[in-house]
């Protein structure tokens, strides 16, 4: 059996092991702060009691251990591992929060706490257990191997989505115009697939290896104001001056539109019959685009009588 001197502090690390587990619980998920440092007391006390009773975590029981004493000691390094994960774990989270990651980071932080309890379970198992670890990591990789082959198609959505994260191509609440049409303000990216709410109040799931495949261009980048046109005809038997002047005091007038840069008024074309005008102006949003065409809209026709304006017949 284990030492005397070595029951006393086994007993300790299982106890303070098992408190910080329902302590940790005992706070919440809405105080991260808090619970990490219940992690990091815990873990430290933990740690010390390890290295003043002179037992290595990394090192099996001795071959005479058996019993309770075994079992106790087994279930110490148990613990005192699951602590070292959730304590990196929580640093991780907390420097996620303090840096002001973007919420897609979430990917890349699911892939550390995947890759930190992976290495946990393999030194639990090879460390308390004595199993022979090599082996097992042999055996692993012909499984993974194995559900690879049958989970292509999922496999191809994560990674993915790790290459869209990782290329901050957009961010959650970016408008996105995708090469097939599909337009939307992002809402959510996940692991398979980005989900985009539309301007019909819809939501459409796009799995991340097809997003990856098209061109994708953002509409909220450099900011969120969106250049729109406006095309008129006028009667060609107007001074295209006074045309222009008229469209300018429209542009003026309106309160829905962006006049940092300021809008224009280009002339395009002129025949025997109309006289082509674009106006060109900025929006602060996408959401605003319709509400200001019908402002500039409503501006023209109240101009166009003003100023005796005639609209040609469309082309």
């Amino acid at each position: 059996m284990l030492g005397d001197d070595h029951i006393l502090p086994v007993v300790l690390i299982n106890i303070l092991g098992l408190a910080g587990i329902v302590i940790w619980h005992l706070q919440g998920c809405n105080r991260p702060t808090g619970r990490l440092i219940v992690q990091i007391l815990f873990f430290a006390g933990m740690s010390l009691v390890l290295y003043l009773g002179g037992i290595a975590p990394h090192q099996p029981d001795e071959p005479y251990a058996e019993g309770l004493a075994a079992m106790l000691s087994k279930s110490a390094r148990i613990l005192w591992w699951t602590h070292l994960a959730w304590t990196i774990i929580g640093l991780l989270h907390i420097y996620v929060r303090l840096n002001r990651k973007p919420r897609e980071a979430h990917l890349i932080l699911d892939m550390a706490v995947a890759a930190i309890y992976l290495g946990v379970a393999l030194s639990v198992m090879g460390f308390v257990f004595g199993l022979p670890v090599a082996t097992l990591v042999t055996t692993s990789g012909v499984v993974a191997l194995i559900l690879g082959l049958a989970l292509q198609n999922t496999l191809g959505d994560v990674f993915s989505g790790i290459a869209l994260t990782l290329g901050k191509a957009y961010s959650i609440g970016d408008w996105v115009q995708l090469s097939d049409g599909t337009a939307g303000r992002v809402t959510e990216t996940n692991w398979r697939s980005t989900n985009l709410l539309t301007g019909l109040n819809n939501i459409v799931v796009l799995p991340n290896s097809l997003l990856a495949k098209q061109s994708l261009t953002s509409l909220s980048r450099p900011d969120e104001s969106h250049l729109l046109t406006l095309s008129l005809r006028f009667a060609a038997g107007q001074r295209p001056r006074i045309i222009e002047g008229a469209m300018r005091s429209v542009l003026d007038a309106s309160t829905r539109i962006v006049k940092d840069p300021p809008p224009a008024v280009a002339l395009k074309t002129i025949d025997a019959t109309a006289i082509e005008v674009e106006l060109q102006f900025r929006v602060a949003s996408l959401a605003t685009g319709v509400s200001a065409m019908n402002e500039l809209i409503d501006l023209i026709h109240d101009r166009c009588d003003a100023s005796a304006l005639a609209l040609a017949l469309p082309a």
